[in-house]
């Protein structure tokens, strides 16, 4: 058991993303289940449309992006929860004028990303 800040953290930039940073506040080191992530994307930044071979569970804690869950767009806020099963497509855009922050569970399994086409 331990706690910590997310201060000290480091940040790092997704390369594939735009304007988007990644910190990894439980890593899979740490946790014996599941990794915390909290993503940043600026105003018209965003990730995108992608899969990955493990669930996501999320948590936006502020901003406001769309979001593409398979053929559906959402437009998620903070507050909202969202649960992305494995092997669906999705991407983000930030369409606020503040970043746009969530928090992201997964499961510490192997995972494979692959960037789809638009």
């Amino acid at each position: 058991m331990f706690i910590k800040h997310s201060d000290d953290v480091s940040t790092q930039v997704v390369e594939a993303g735009e304007g988007t940073t990644i910190q990894v506040l439980i890593s899979p080191e740490e946790g014996p289940n599941f990794a915390m992530r909290k993503f940043v994307m600026q105003p018209g930044g965003g990730m995108p449309k992608h899969t990955n071979e493990i669930e996501h569970e999320q948590y936006v804690l502020r901003g406001r992006a769309l979001v593409g869950l398979g053929d559906a767009t959402f437009e998620a806020r903070a507050g909202d929860v969202l649960f992305i099963p494995a092997g669906v497509p999705h991407w983000y855009r930030n369409v606020g004028d503040e970043p746009y922050e969530f928090l992201c569970i997964v499961p510490n399994l192997p995972d494979k990303i692959e960037i789809l086409g638009e």
